[in-house]
């Protein structure tokens, strides 16, 4: 019986599955980059350039059994993969893992540790020579890269400036009265309910002062600017609809067993996991690696001959945890009882102390740093 499993993607679902299964089947992890990335860490390893290393997990150590291509998917059908190079990987099992984009830094554009580290240690640079920020995004990843500014460079000037009327509107007026709070406490300036009245001028990530205008009037002096919106996701390989039809929204259609979708029907040895699937719940990385779970159990119980049965379904309440530097940060987490909004202690432990590198160390061996 054969048992090659091919995934496609190398971020927090597809290497999690590749390192499950890799002593039951033959994986084949599809990936351009040389080692799975934390992105979680990427703000961080923006203000502390001598910790960035921690981010990136070297897939030669990740995966003992597993083989790893590094080259991009351009097609996938019911048989295996087509890549970039030409090449053609054939498969029994699918997993498609290819995630989402944002703009950096939140995640390295490189694709090799090195020339993510060179990216991040330039971008230090810029940053370090400005004394005023500007954050065009108040989500998470906004909301953490003002964090890791202030605790690296308490003085500089942040500036955060966003559309919305809100800061996290799916979550309830306590943990937002927190926000507020904690980023007045860090003196991180909040423009909410606004936008700028024409695009800026100067390159993104880069040192160059600017004054720009609200659309309420107000004018904004920077020295450098980060773009913290625009999720994106990477299912462009799948378009020629070979495999299955996306969403509107560029998503694969799943079951609850998180099979993909065919035009004809449940594809039972085809499965996706992550952003890329439509599960209707936000795009973390834990429940990516909830996610993970699933089709490792489901794929291994087919390599046995049974029939899979593992199902995922999505937590009943959103949850959220934004670290504001390592210390500080806001977050709602379950309970028996419902959601909970936790303290700043609670969100520092879980996840701004260390940005899950100790998790990730322990499931997938050391660091590149």
């Amino acid at each position: 019986m054969s048992r090659t499993v091919a995934i496609v993607g190398g971020g927090y679902g597809g290497t999690a599955v590749a390192k499950a299964l890799e002593a039951e089947a033959d994986v084949v992890l599809i990936d351009p980059r040389d080692a799975f990335v934390n992105v979680a860490g990427s703000l961080r390893a923006l203000t502390r350039p001598d910790w960035a290393g921690n981010m990136f997990f070297p897939f030669d150590t990740v995966l003992t059994r597993g083989r790893v291509i590094r080259d991009r998917a351009v097609s996938v059908d019911l048989g295996g993969v087509t890549l970039a190079s030409g090449q053609r990987v054939a498969a029994d099992y699918l997993v498609l893992a290819t995630g989402s984009g944002y703009a950096y830094p939140a995640r390295p554009t490189a694709d090799s540790i090195e020339e993510a580290l060179d990216d991040l240690r330039q971008t230090n640079k810029e940053l370090v020579s400005a004394e005023r920020v500007l954050i065009l995004g108040a989500g998470p990843v906004g909301l953490e890269l003002a964090g890791e500014i202030k605790e690296a460079w308490p003085d500089k000037h942040v500036t955060i400036v966003d559309p919305a009327e809100q800061l996290l509107p799916a979550f309830g007026p306590e943990l937002r009265d927190d926000l507020h709070r904690q980023l007045d406490e860090l003196g991180v300036e909040v423009r909410l309910g606004t936008s700028l009245d024409a695009p800026l001028t100067t390159e993104a990530n880069r040192a160059a002062t600017v004054t720009v205008t609200t659309t309420d009037g107000d004018e904004i002096t920077a020295d450098i600017w980060f773009r913290a919106f625009g999720l994106r996701v990477n299912s462009d390989y799948l378009a020629d609809g070979r495999l299955t039809t996306l969403t509107a929204q560029g998503q694969v259609p799943v079951t609850e067993t998180l099979n993909v979708r065919g035009a004809d029907g449940v594809l039972d040895h085809v499965y996706a996991v992550g952003d890329l699937t439509d599960v209707a719940e936000d795009k973390m990385a834990a429940y990516a690696l909830g996610h993970a779970e699933v089709v490792a159990q489901n794929i291994a119980a087919q390599l046995r001959g049974e029939q899979p049965t593992a199902s995922y379904q999505p937590m009943p309440h959103p949850m959220i945890l934004v670290p504001l530097g390592s210390r500080q940060g806001v977050g709602q987490m379950p309970t028996p009882d419902g959601p909970a909004v936790v303290p700043a202690a609670v969100v520092s432990e879980y996840k701004g102390v260390d940005l899950f590198t100790g998790r990730f160390t322990e499931q997938f061996g050391p660091t590149a740093g």
